[in-house]
């Protein structure tokens, strides 16, 4: 920690906040952080942690939107925010695993949409064949 103060921000006589807030400065690794809150009721180093606890979630939901390629949240309660979750990350396990053992390499976007691709194909091939099997399973049944 080396700034602490209660200040008002902005220009005296243009956009300066009506109420002053709390401005926090801190160091991590020789760079410099600058916090403007209105928790004045906490320790500054608590008010460092926890802005660094949001960033870590800030980057985490980054990594999660560049590699497993997500939509928005769609879970509207905690539970099923974490099924969202862990989902996604059961997923981007596997996908590792699976281009791991067959391809030696790590999991890219690329091999992704490779993959998702194959999937696809597959579903088509398989509901092209569906309707014929079916109608086979129907004519042997009439058969009989």
């Amino acid at each position: 920690m080396f700034h602490d103060a209660l200040m008002r921000l902005g220009s005296p006589r243009a956009n300066q906040t009506q109420r002053p807030v709390r401005v926090v400065g801190y160091r991590v690794e020789d760079k410099q952080y600058w916090l403007a809150t209105n928790r004045f009721d906490l320790p500054a180093t608590d008010i460092a942690l926890i802005y660094k606890l949001c960033w870590e979630i800030e980057k985490f939901f980054g990594w999660w939107k560049q590699h497993l390629n997500v939509y928005p949240l769609i879970a509207r309660s905690s539970y099923g925010f974490m099924v969202q979750v862990l989902g996604g990350l059961i997923t981007c396990l596997l996908l590792a695993i699976y281009c791991h053992n067959h391809f030696q390499e790590r999991v890219s976007i690329n091999r992704v949409r490779e993959l998702r691709i194959n999937i696809q194909n597959e579903a088509r091939i398989v509901n092209i064949q569906t309707p014929e099997l079916q109608q086979q399973k129907d004519y042997a049944s009439a058969k009989t």
